[in-house]
């Protein structure tokens, strides 16, 4: 599993950066108007001096211990497939963290 973004929370945003091999940018998750339960939450967008691109969406989610976290679909031109992570909370107060992890085959 790979950290590739860090996040603050504020208020209901999420904000913070993507890091990966090939981009770095500056992403910001913002609340959904859910029009049925399949919609996402969030939807996420990429901000530069320029433009501000959608890049992907995000579902509220919990684990089996009962935390929750965000699981967080992007895709841009860069990758090769759209990739699935997640935004978890960490220790520190109002931080998050973005984990990705390789799909492994299915056998």
């Amino acid at each position: 599993m790979a950290t590739i973004g860090t996040f603050k929370k504020d208020g209901d945003e999420f904000s913070g950066t993507l890091e990966t091999l090939t981009m770095k940018a500056n992403i910001t998750l913002i609340p959904n108007a859910k029009k049925s339960d399949a919609a996402p939450d969030y939807r996420v967008f990429q901000q530069t001096e320029e433009f501000t691109s959608e890049i992907g969406a995000a579902w509220k989610k919990s684990a089996k211990d009962g935390s929750e976290y965000l699981s967080v679909s992007l895709d841009d031109p860069s990758f090769a497939d759209k990739i699935n992570c997640r935004l978890i909370k960490t220790s520190i107060e109002h931080s998050y963290t973005l984990f990705w992890e390789r799909q492994r085959p299915k056998d």
